[in-house]
């Protein structure tokens, strides 16, 4: 007897499921996760953000520089969604400029080559 290979679907169940879930909502989802982790790379879920085991500047800034694209590129499909995810954005980048020993020149910071300087 020989066993015929079955049938797989083109799809599996969590493919689908994103298939589903519309293109503002994934753009959403990702920016708030990068912007999630950037502040806890930068300390700031911790009573004293200095002191934080999580803080980590280097991450902090390629995160921050991540979702400054993102957002930057998605703005126009976002929405009412771009206000708050700018907002959050350049709390983020203030966050990083007052936490760095020597802060960047203005418009060298951490997305600021899509965001334009930020004081």
């Amino acid at each position: 007897m020989s066993e015929q290979p079955s049938e797989q679907a083109p799809y599996s169940p969590d493919d689908r499921h994103l298939a589903e879930i519309p293109s503002v909502e994934v753009i959403s989802r990702a920016a708030v996760m990068l912007l999630s982790a950037g502040a806890e790379r930068l300390g700031l879920a911790d009573a004293d953000p200095a002191t934080s085991p999580h803080r980590d500047l280097d991450e902090a800034r390629r995160l921050i520089t991540a979702l400054a694209g993102l957002v930057t590129a998605s703005a126009e499909y976002l929405g009412l969604h771009a206000g708050p995810l700018r907002d959050g954005l350049q709390s983020l980048q203030k966050a990083f400029r007052e936490a760095s020993a020597v802060p960047d020149e203005p418009g060298q910071g951490p997305g600021e080559k899509f965001t334009g300087p930020v004081y």
